[in-house]
Protein backbone atom coordinates (compact mmCIF):
# COMPACT_ATOMS: atom_id res chain seq x y z
CA UNK A 1 0.00 0.00 0.00
CA UNK A 2 3.49 2.45 0.61
CA UNK A 3 4.42 1.87 -2.31
CA UNK A 4 1.05 2.63 -4.05
CA UNK A 5 0.90 6.26 -2.48
CA UNK A 6 4.36 6.66 -3.22
CA UNK A 7 4.17 5.99 -6.42
CA UNK A 8 0.43 7.99 -6.49
CA UNK A 9 2.60 10.83 -4.89
CA UNK A 10 5.58 10.71 -7.43
CA UNK A 11 2.86 10.70 -10.12
CA UNK A 12 0.79 13.54 -8.82
CA UNK A 13 3.75 15.50 -8.64
CA UNK A 14 5.53 14.92 -11.70
CA UNK A 15 2.23 16.10 -13.21
CA UNK A 16 2.47 18.96 -11.11
CA UNK A 17 5.88 20.17 -12.08
CA UNK A 18 4.83 19.99 -15.86
CA UNK A 19 1.56 22.10 -15.24
CA UNK A 20 3.70 25.00 -13.37
CA UNK A 21 6.66 24.92 -16.09
CA UNK A 22 5.87 28.56 -16.81
CA UNK A 23 6.74 29.32 -13.10
CA UNK A 24 10.17 30.55 -12.32
CA UNK A 25 12.14 28.02 -10.57
CA UNK A 26 11.63 29.91 -6.81
CA UNK A 27 7.69 30.00 -7.67
CA UNK A 28 7.31 26.17 -8.63
CA UNK A 29 9.68 25.26 -5.17
CA UNK A 30 7.34 26.91 -3.44
CA UNK A 31 4.50 24.98 -5.36
CA UNK A 32 5.48 21.93 -4.76
CA UNK A 33 7.02 22.15 -1.10
CA UNK A 34 3.35 22.26 0.68
CA UNK A 35 4.29 25.67 2.06
CA UNK A 36 0.89 27.42 3.38
CA UNK A 37 2.57 30.97 2.08
CA UNK A 38 1.67 31.88 -1.42
CA UNK A 39 4.41 32.74 -4.16
CA UNK A 40 4.44 35.91 -6.15
CA UNK A 41 2.69 34.88 -9.19
CA UNK A 42 3.74 36.09 -12.69
CA UNK A 43 1.23 39.15 -13.50
CA UNK A 44 -0.60 37.29 -16.68
CA UNK A 45 -1.24 34.08 -14.43
CA UNK A 46 -2.78 35.75 -11.68
CA UNK A 47 -4.78 37.97 -14.52
CA UNK A 48 -5.80 35.01 -15.67
CA UNK A 49 -6.82 33.09 -12.18
CA UNK A 50 -8.81 36.38 -11.50
CA UNK A 51 -10.69 36.61 -14.46
CA UNK A 52 -11.92 33.01 -14.04
CA UNK A 53 -15.38 32.66 -13.27
CA UNK A 54 -17.36 29.50 -11.99
CA UNK A 55 -20.56 28.25 -13.13
CA UNK A 56 -23.17 29.21 -11.22
CA UNK A 57 -26.26 27.14 -10.11
CA UNK A 58 -29.12 26.73 -12.68
CA UNK A 59 -31.15 29.79 -13.96
CA UNK A 60 -33.59 30.35 -16.49
CA UNK A 61 -32.68 33.97 -16.70
CA UNK A 62 -29.15 33.46 -18.28
CA UNK A 63 -31.06 32.09 -20.98
CA UNK A 64 -32.87 35.72 -21.15
CA UNK A 65 -30.25 37.06 -23.50
CA UNK A 66 -30.88 35.04 -26.30
CA UNK A 67 -34.39 34.91 -26.71
CA UNK A 68 -34.35 38.76 -26.26
CA UNK A 69 -32.16 38.81 -29.68
CA UNK A 70 -34.52 36.08 -31.20
CA UNK A 71 -37.68 38.57 -29.74
CA UNK A 72 -36.46 41.53 -31.79
CA UNK A 73 -35.04 39.92 -35.08
CA UNK A 74 -37.82 37.27 -35.60
CA UNK A 75 -41.15 39.82 -34.07
CA UNK A 76 -39.51 42.73 -36.56
CA UNK A 77 -39.30 40.76 -39.22
CA UNK A 78 -42.76 39.42 -38.88
CA UNK A 79 -43.99 43.06 -37.99
CA UNK A 80 -42.77 44.31 -41.36
CA UNK A 81 -43.82 41.19 -43.25
CA UNK A 82 -47.49 42.31 -42.18
CA UNK A 83 -47.39 45.63 -42.92
CA UNK A 84 -46.19 44.89 -46.76
CA UNK A 85 -42.67 46.08 -46.49
CA UNK A 86 -40.18 44.37 -49.05
CA UNK A 87 -37.46 42.96 -47.37
CA UNK A 88 -38.66 42.59 -44.15
CA UNK A 89 -36.80 40.91 -42.27
CA UNK A 90 -33.76 43.24 -43.57
CA UNK A 91 -35.35 46.50 -42.24
CA UNK A 92 -33.77 45.52 -38.73
CA UNK A 93 -30.12 44.21 -39.00
CA UNK A 94 -29.15 40.85 -37.28
CA UNK A 95 -26.09 42.74 -35.37
CA UNK A 96 -28.49 45.66 -34.24
CA UNK A 97 -31.16 43.36 -32.72
CA UNK A 98 -28.24 41.44 -31.27
CA UNK A 99 -27.21 44.62 -29.25
CA UNK A 100 -29.74 45.12 -26.61
CA UNK A 101 -29.29 41.26 -26.14
CA UNK A 102 -25.58 41.69 -25.71
CA UNK A 103 -26.78 45.14 -23.00
CA UNK A 104 -28.81 42.48 -20.90
CA UNK A 105 -26.20 39.70 -20.82
CA UNK A 106 -23.63 42.04 -19.36
CA UNK A 107 -26.16 44.12 -17.20
CA UNK A 108 -27.97 41.13 -15.87
CA UNK A 109 -26.89 38.24 -13.20
CA UNK A 110 -24.90 38.43 -9.91
CA UNK A 111 -21.33 39.23 -11.53
CA UNK A 112 -20.19 42.25 -11.97
CA UNK A 113 -19.98 44.00 -15.22
CA UNK A 114 -16.07 43.56 -15.68
CA UNK A 115 -16.46 39.73 -14.64
CA UNK A 116 -19.18 39.73 -17.51
CA UNK A 117 -17.49 42.03 -19.82
CA UNK A 118 -14.26 39.43 -19.57
CA UNK A 119 -16.39 36.38 -20.08
CA UNK A 120 -18.43 37.68 -22.94
CA UNK A 121 -14.46 39.37 -24.93
CA UNK A 122 -13.58 35.50 -23.68
CA UNK A 123 -16.54 34.21 -25.95
CA UNK A 124 -15.79 36.56 -29.30
CA UNK A 125 -12.27 35.85 -29.03
CA UNK A 126 -12.76 31.93 -28.48
CA UNK A 127 -11.11 29.52 -31.33
CA UNK A 128 -14.03 28.33 -33.06
CA UNK A 129 -15.11 31.87 -33.12
CA UNK A 130 -12.41 33.77 -34.49
CA UNK A 131 -11.96 30.29 -37.19
CA UNK A 132 -15.74 30.86 -38.67
CA UNK A 133 -15.23 34.64 -39.13
CA UNK A 134 -11.74 33.93 -41.20
CA UNK A 135 -13.97 31.82 -42.93
CA UNK A 136 -16.78 34.67 -43.74
CA UNK A 137 -14.19 37.18 -44.82
CA UNK A 138 -12.05 34.57 -47.77
CA UNK A 139 -15.46 32.93 -48.27
CA UNK A 140 -16.85 36.55 -49.39
CA UNK A 141 -13.40 37.28 -50.81
CA UNK A 142 -13.76 34.09 -53.25
CA UNK A 143 -16.95 34.82 -54.61
CA UNK A 144 -16.70 38.80 -54.80
CA UNK A 145 -13.50 37.87 -57.47
CA UNK A 146 -14.84 35.45 -59.04
CA UNK A 147 -17.96 37.23 -59.64
CA UNK A 148 -15.78 39.99 -60.98
CA UNK A 149 -13.87 37.96 -63.36
CA UNK A 150 -17.21 36.27 -64.99
CA UNK A 151 -16.06 32.98 -63.53
CA UNK A 152 -19.67 32.62 -61.81
CA UNK A 153 -21.52 33.01 -65.62
CA UNK A 154 -18.89 30.39 -67.39
CA UNK A 155 -19.61 28.23 -64.45
CA UNK A 156 -23.24 28.24 -64.75
CA UNK A 157 -23.04 27.64 -68.11
CA UNK A 158 -20.66 25.00 -68.30
CA UNK A 159 -23.16 23.35 -65.80
CA UNK A 160 -26.44 23.81 -67.58
CA UNK A 161 -24.52 22.15 -70.61
CA UNK A 162 -23.64 18.90 -68.49
CA UNK A 163 -26.71 18.94 -66.25
CA UNK A 164 -30.36 18.99 -67.38
CA UNK A 165 -32.61 21.04 -65.52
CA UNK A 166 -34.47 19.14 -63.86
CA UNK A 167 -31.23 17.51 -62.22
CA UNK A 168 -30.01 20.90 -60.78
CA UNK A 169 -31.33 20.38 -57.44
CA UNK A 170 -30.39 16.74 -56.71
CA UNK A 171 -26.88 17.77 -58.10
CA UNK A 172 -26.19 20.52 -56.00
CA UNK A 173 -27.21 18.46 -53.21
CA UNK A 174 -25.07 15.15 -53.82
CA UNK A 175 -21.91 17.59 -55.13
CA UNK A 176 -22.11 19.46 -51.42
CA UNK A 177 -23.04 16.20 -49.60
CA UNK A 178 -19.68 14.60 -51.23
CA UNK A 179 -17.61 17.49 -50.39
CA UNK A 180 -18.87 17.46 -47.21
CA UNK A 181 -18.68 13.92 -46.16
CA UNK A 182 -14.74 14.42 -47.52
CA UNK A 183 -13.84 17.17 -45.76
CA UNK A 184 -15.51 16.32 -41.98
CA UNK A 185 -17.13 20.31 -42.22
CA UNK A 186 -20.14 21.87 -43.78
CA UNK A 187 -18.58 25.90 -43.64
CA UNK A 188 -15.94 24.65 -46.60
CA UNK A 189 -18.59 23.24 -48.41
CA UNK A 190 -20.79 26.57 -48.37
CA UNK A 191 -18.19 28.91 -49.04
CA UNK A 192 -17.15 26.77 -52.26
CA UNK A 193 -20.35 25.23 -53.42
CA UNK A 194 -23.11 28.15 -52.75
CA UNK A 195 -21.99 31.10 -55.11
CA UNK A 196 -22.63 28.63 -57.73
CA UNK A 197 -25.96 27.78 -56.72
CA UNK A 198 -27.33 31.33 -56.70
CA UNK A 199 -25.88 31.23 -60.43
CA UNK A 200 -27.84 28.67 -61.25
CA UNK A 201 -31.12 30.58 -60.01
CA UNK A 202 -29.97 33.34 -61.38
CA UNK A 203 -30.24 31.32 -64.86
CA UNK A 204 -33.26 29.25 -64.33
CA UNK A 205 -36.61 29.87 -62.79
CA UNK A 206 -35.44 28.51 -59.56
CA UNK A 207 -35.23 30.47 -56.53
CA UNK A 208 -32.12 30.83 -55.02
CA UNK A 209 -33.97 29.92 -51.51
CA UNK A 210 -34.06 26.30 -53.29
CA UNK A 211 -31.07 26.21 -55.17
CA UNK A 212 -28.76 27.32 -51.85
CA UNK A 213 -31.22 25.76 -49.34
CA UNK A 214 -29.91 22.31 -51.52
CA UNK A 215 -26.60 23.22 -51.08
CA UNK A 216 -26.69 23.16 -47.17
CA UNK A 217 -28.70 20.10 -46.96
CA UNK A 218 -26.42 18.54 -48.39
CA UNK A 219 -23.19 20.58 -46.45
CA UNK A 220 -25.21 19.01 -43.58
CA UNK A 221 -25.81 15.78 -44.41
CA UNK A 222 -21.75 15.44 -44.32
CA UNK A 223 -21.68 17.46 -41.60
CA UNK A 224 -23.40 14.53 -39.67
CA UNK A 225 -21.93 11.37 -41.28
CA UNK A 226 -18.34 11.98 -41.88
CA UNK A 227 -15.99 9.99 -39.81
CA UNK A 228 -13.57 13.31 -39.40
CA UNK A 229 -16.67 15.75 -38.59
CA UNK A 230 -16.06 17.35 -35.51
CA UNK A 231 -18.97 16.73 -34.37
CA UNK A 232 -19.02 12.70 -35.04
CA UNK A 233 -15.78 12.85 -33.02
CA UNK A 234 -17.21 14.84 -29.83
CA UNK A 235 -20.52 12.40 -29.97
CA UNK A 236 -18.47 9.28 -29.83
CA UNK A 237 -16.27 10.60 -27.24
CA UNK A 238 -18.58 11.90 -25.27
CA UNK A 239 -20.67 8.15 -25.44
CA UNK A 240 -17.30 5.83 -25.51
CA UNK A 241 -18.39 3.98 -28.54
CA UNK A 242 -16.66 3.31 -31.92
CA UNK A 243 -16.52 5.47 -34.84
CA UNK A 244 -17.49 2.25 -37.21
CA UNK A 245 -20.69 1.42 -34.73
CA UNK A 246 -21.94 5.42 -34.53
CA UNK A 247 -21.50 5.31 -38.30
CA UNK A 248 -23.22 2.13 -39.19
CA UNK A 249 -25.83 3.57 -36.84
CA UNK A 250 -25.72 6.92 -38.04
CA UNK A 251 -26.08 6.11 -41.45
CA UNK A 252 -28.78 3.87 -41.47
CA UNK A 253 -30.74 7.22 -41.18
CA UNK A 254 -28.74 9.51 -42.87
CA UNK A 255 -28.59 8.02 -46.31
CA UNK A 256 -32.44 6.91 -46.65
CA UNK A 257 -32.81 11.01 -45.69
CA UNK A 258 -30.81 11.68 -48.22
CA UNK A 259 -32.14 10.01 -50.66
CA UNK A 260 -35.74 11.20 -49.90
CA UNK A 261 -34.44 14.11 -50.29
CA UNK A 262 -32.70 13.78 -53.89
CA UNK A 263 -36.49 12.54 -54.50
CA UNK A 264 -38.00 16.06 -53.17
CA UNK A 265 -35.68 17.80 -54.75
CA UNK A 266 -35.98 16.17 -57.83
CA UNK A 267 -40.02 16.83 -57.47
CA UNK A 268 -39.52 20.47 -56.96
CA UNK A 269 -36.63 20.95 -59.82
CA UNK A 270 -39.75 19.85 -62.02
CA UNK A 271 -40.61 22.34 -64.64
CA UNK A 272 -37.94 24.77 -64.28
CA UNK A 273 -36.86 26.92 -67.24
CA UNK A 274 -33.82 27.30 -68.71
CA UNK A 275 -32.63 29.71 -71.16
CA UNK A 276 -30.39 29.12 -73.57
CA UNK A 277 -26.06 28.34 -72.71
CA UNK A 278 -24.25 30.93 -73.80
CA UNK A 279 -20.63 30.49 -74.51
CA UNK A 280 -18.38 29.83 -71.37
CA UNK A 281 -14.35 29.74 -71.00
CA UNK A 282 -12.64 26.48 -68.88
CA UNK A 283 -10.12 29.00 -67.84
CA UNK A 284 -13.24 30.91 -65.90
CA UNK A 285 -14.59 27.92 -64.30
CA UNK A 286 -10.96 26.62 -63.13
CA UNK A 287 -10.89 28.22 -59.71
CA UNK A 288 -13.86 26.33 -58.46
CA UNK A 289 -12.98 23.37 -59.96
CA UNK A 290 -9.66 23.76 -58.00
CA UNK A 291 -11.25 25.02 -54.88
CA UNK A 292 -13.62 21.58 -55.22
CA UNK A 293 -10.25 19.20 -55.88
CA UNK A 294 -8.81 21.08 -52.89
CA UNK A 295 -11.61 20.64 -50.93
CA UNK A 296 -12.30 17.19 -51.63
CA UNK A 297 -8.35 16.06 -50.34
CA UNK A 298 -9.34 17.47 -46.55
CA UNK A 299 -6.94 20.17 -46.81
CA UNK A 300 -7.73 23.36 -44.29
CA UNK A 301 -10.59 25.12 -45.70
CA UNK A 302 -8.71 28.47 -45.18
CA UNK A 303 -6.01 27.18 -47.62
CA UNK A 304 -8.66 25.95 -49.97
CA UNK A 305 -10.18 29.77 -50.22
CA UNK A 306 -6.41 31.37 -49.96
CA UNK A 307 -5.60 29.26 -53.13
CA UNK A 308 -9.14 30.31 -54.60
CA UNK A 309 -8.76 33.83 -54.62
CA UNK A 310 -5.19 33.75 -55.61
CA UNK A 311 -6.36 31.47 -58.40
CA UNK A 312 -9.32 33.50 -59.40
CA UNK A 313 -7.05 37.05 -59.67
CA UNK A 314 -4.37 35.19 -61.58
CA UNK A 315 -7.14 34.18 -63.71
CA UNK A 316 -8.64 37.45 -64.20
CA UNK A 317 -5.89 39.05 -64.77
CA UNK A 318 -4.49 36.73 -67.62
CA UNK A 319 -8.00 36.40 -69.36
CA UNK A 320 -9.72 39.97 -68.69
CA UNK A 321 -7.54 42.74 -69.97
CA UNK A 322 -9.11 45.49 -67.97
CA UNK A 323 -8.66 43.57 -64.66
CA UNK A 324 -5.50 44.73 -62.93
CA UNK A 325 -3.65 44.39 -59.64
CA UNK A 326 -5.84 46.89 -58.19
CA UNK A 327 -9.21 45.75 -59.36
CA UNK A 328 -8.41 42.10 -57.55
CA UNK A 329 -7.50 44.56 -54.50
CA UNK A 330 -10.77 46.36 -54.75
CA UNK A 331 -12.94 42.97 -55.36
CA UNK A 332 -10.65 41.30 -52.37
CA UNK A 333 -11.84 44.21 -49.72
CA UNK A 334 -15.44 44.23 -51.17
CA UNK A 335 -15.55 40.86 -50.64
CA UNK A 336 -14.64 41.11 -47.21
CA UNK A 337 -17.44 44.14 -46.28
CA UNK A 338 -20.38 42.00 -47.52
CA UNK A 339 -19.21 39.61 -44.50
CA UNK A 340 -19.40 42.20 -42.15
CA UNK A 341 -23.15 41.67 -40.95
CA UNK A 342 -22.38 38.16 -40.58
CA UNK A 343 -19.00 38.52 -38.46
CA UNK A 344 -20.46 41.03 -36.30
CA UNK A 345 -23.64 38.53 -35.26
CA UNK A 346 -21.52 35.44 -34.97
CA UNK A 347 -19.11 37.52 -32.41
CA UNK A 348 -22.19 38.98 -30.38
CA UNK A 349 -23.77 35.29 -30.28
CA UNK A 350 -20.49 33.92 -29.25
CA UNK A 351 -20.33 36.44 -26.67
CA UNK A 352 -23.81 36.12 -25.17
CA UNK A 353 -23.40 32.22 -25.45
CA UNK A 354 -20.15 32.24 -23.00
CA UNK A 355 -22.06 34.73 -20.47
CA UNK A 356 -25.16 32.25 -20.27
CA UNK A 357 -23.41 29.02 -19.51
CA UNK A 358 -21.18 31.05 -16.42
CA UNK A 359 -24.39 32.28 -15.41
CA UNK A 360 -25.84 28.32 -15.46
CA UNK A 361 -28.33 28.94 -18.26
CA UNK A 362 -27.05 25.71 -19.73
CA UNK A 363 -27.44 23.41 -17.23
CA UNK A 364 -30.57 24.90 -16.34
CA UNK A 365 -31.13 22.98 -19.65
CA UNK A 366 -30.30 19.77 -18.26
CA UNK A 367 -32.44 19.97 -15.45
CA UNK A 368 -35.58 20.97 -17.39
CA UNK A 369 -34.77 17.60 -19.64
CA UNK A 370 -34.63 15.63 -16.49
CA UNK A 371 -37.54 17.35 -14.91
CA UNK A 372 -39.41 16.57 -17.92
CA UNK A 373 -38.55 12.49 -18.26
CA UNK A 374 -39.41 12.34 -14.35
CA UNK A 375 -42.68 14.20 -15.04
CA UNK A 376 -43.90 12.51 -18.22
CA UNK A 377 -42.64 9.02 -16.57
CA UNK A 378 -40.23 8.33 -19.66
CA UNK A 379 -38.34 5.13 -19.41
CA UNK A 380 -36.65 3.13 -21.46
CA UNK A 381 -34.80 3.33 -25.10
CA UNK A 382 -37.64 5.31 -26.52
CA UNK A 383 -37.82 7.83 -23.45
CA UNK A 384 -33.91 8.01 -23.13
CA UNK A 385 -33.58 8.40 -26.73
CA UNK A 386 -36.43 11.12 -27.10
CA UNK A 387 -34.58 13.13 -24.41
CA UNK A 388 -31.27 12.88 -25.56
CA UNK A 389 -32.69 14.72 -28.35
CA UNK A 390 -34.25 17.39 -26.93
CA UNK A 391 -31.43 18.09 -24.55
CA UNK A 392 -29.32 18.30 -27.11
CA UNK A 393 -31.14 20.48 -29.29
CA UNK A 394 -32.07 22.97 -26.56
CA UNK A 395 -27.88 23.04 -26.40
CA UNK A 396 -27.84 23.83 -29.70
CA UNK A 397 -30.46 26.68 -30.06
CA UNK A 398 -28.90 28.18 -27.60
CA UNK A 399 -25.68 28.33 -28.10
CA UNK A 400 -25.38 27.80 -32.21
CA UNK A 401 -22.97 25.47 -32.27
CA UNK A 402 -23.56 21.68 -32.87
CA UNK A 403 -19.81 20.89 -31.86
CA UNK A 404 -20.40 22.82 -28.41
CA UNK A 405 -24.07 21.60 -28.04
CA UNK A 406 -22.40 18.01 -28.18
CA UNK A 407 -19.77 18.58 -25.44
CA UNK A 408 -21.86 20.45 -23.06
CA UNK A 409 -25.03 17.84 -23.14
CA UNK A 410 -22.54 15.18 -23.53
CA UNK A 411 -22.29 13.65 -19.98
CA UNK A 412 -26.21 14.00 -19.84
CA UNK A 413 -26.69 12.28 -22.20
CA UNK A 414 -24.10 9.43 -21.44
CA UNK A 415 -25.81 9.25 -18.16
CA UNK A 416 -29.67 8.86 -19.60
CA UNK A 417 -28.60 6.62 -21.71
CA UNK A 418 -26.81 4.52 -19.45
CA UNK A 419 -30.10 4.57 -17.18
CA UNK A 420 -32.60 3.59 -20.03
CA UNK A 421 -30.48 1.00 -21.73
CA UNK A 422 -29.84 2.94 -25.06
CA UNK A 423 -26.94 1.96 -26.73
CA UNK A 424 -23.83 4.24 -26.99
CA UNK A 425 -23.67 3.88 -30.87
CA UNK A 426 -27.46 4.95 -30.58
CA UNK A 427 -26.93 8.10 -27.95
CA UNK A 428 -24.06 9.08 -30.16
CA UNK A 429 -26.08 9.43 -33.27
CA UNK A 430 -29.47 10.63 -31.78
CA UNK A 431 -26.69 13.56 -29.79
CA UNK A 432 -25.08 14.01 -33.66
CA UNK A 433 -28.89 13.87 -35.95
CA UNK A 434 -30.40 16.60 -33.82
CA UNK A 435 -27.64 18.95 -33.30
CA UNK A 436 -27.39 18.86 -37.03
CA UNK A 437 -30.62 19.26 -37.54
CA UNK A 438 -30.87 22.37 -35.36
CA UNK A 439 -27.75 23.79 -36.54
CA UNK A 440 -29.31 23.14 -40.31
CA UNK A 441 -32.42 25.46 -39.19
CA UNK A 442 -31.67 27.85 -37.15
CA UNK A 443 -31.84 31.34 -38.60
CA UNK A 444 -28.65 32.77 -36.71
CA UNK A 445 -26.58 29.71 -36.97
CA UNK A 446 -23.35 29.73 -39.03
CA UNK A 447 -24.51 27.59 -41.68
CA UNK A 448 -27.27 29.59 -42.70
CA UNK A 449 -25.61 33.18 -42.30
CA UNK A 450 -22.58 32.29 -44.85
CA UNK A 451 -25.14 30.97 -47.16
CA UNK A 452 -27.64 34.04 -46.53
CA UNK A 453 -24.56 36.08 -46.79
CA UNK A 454 -23.47 34.65 -50.34
CA UNK A 455 -26.89 34.87 -51.69
CA UNK A 456 -28.39 37.78 -50.07
CA UNK A 457 -31.17 36.43 -49.19
CA UNK A 458 -33.02 36.47 -45.07
CA UNK A 459 -31.68 33.66 -42.96
CA UNK A 460 -34.98 32.98 -41.88
CA UNK A 461 -36.07 33.03 -45.66
CA UNK A 462 -33.26 30.14 -46.40
CA UNK A 463 -34.13 28.29 -42.59
CA UNK A 464 -37.38 26.86 -44.22
CA UNK A 465 -35.95 25.44 -47.38
CA UNK A 466 -33.42 23.04 -45.80
CA UNK A 467 -35.03 20.30 -47.03
CA UNK A 468 -32.74 17.69 -46.12
CA UNK A 469 -32.71 18.57 -42.21
CA UNK A 470 -36.57 18.68 -41.90
CA UNK A 471 -36.29 15.05 -43.28
CA UNK A 472 -33.38 13.75 -41.39
CA UNK A 473 -35.42 15.31 -38.45
CA UNK A 474 -38.22 12.46 -39.28
CA UNK A 475 -35.58 9.97 -39.11
CA UNK A 476 -34.07 10.42 -36.27
CA UNK A 477 -37.40 10.13 -34.43
CA UNK A 478 -37.93 6.73 -35.96
CA UNK A 479 -34.91 5.90 -35.21
CA UNK A 480 -35.77 6.42 -31.61
CA UNK A 481 -39.06 4.94 -31.43
CA UNK A 482 -37.90 1.75 -33.74
CA UNK A 483 -34.52 1.36 -31.45
CA UNK A 484 -33.56 -2.28 -31.50
CA UNK A 485 -29.46 -2.07 -31.06
CA UNK A 486 -27.31 -3.89 -28.56
CA UNK A 487 -26.99 -2.09 -25.66
CA UNK A 488 -23.92 -4.07 -24.48
CA UNK A 489 -20.81 -2.33 -27.35
CA UNK A 490 -17.25 -3.67 -26.03
CA UNK A 491 -16.79 -0.19 -26.61
CA UNK A 492 -19.52 1.07 -23.82
CA UNK A 493 -17.34 2.51 -20.51
CA UNK A 494 -19.63 2.13 -17.39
Amino acid sequence: MSRLLCSDHEENLNIAESELSYLKPQQKMYMLSGSNKKPPLPEVVRQEMDHTLSVQSPRLSALLPLLLFLLIFVGSGLYYTLQGVEFAFYQVKAPVAALPAVLLALLAGQYSFNEKLRVFVQGIGDGGIITMCLVFLLAGAFSSVMQAIGGVESTINCGLSIIPSSFVLPGLFVIAAFISTSMGTSMGTIAAVAPIAVGFAGATSLTPALTVGAVVGGAMFGDNLSVISDTTIAATRTQGCAMRDKFKQNARVAIPAGLLTLLLLFTLGQGAEVPPVEPWQFARVLPYLVVLILALTGLNVLLVLSAGIVLAGMTGIAVAPAYTLASWADDIYQGFGNMQEIMILSMFIGGIAAVMQAQGGLEWISRLVSRFMNYCRLSGRKGGGLAIGLLVSLCNLFTANNTVAIIISGSVARDIARRNEVSPQTSASVLDIFSCVVQGVIPYGAQILLAGSIAGLSPLQLSGQIWYCWVLAAGGLLMILMDKSDRNSKDFEG
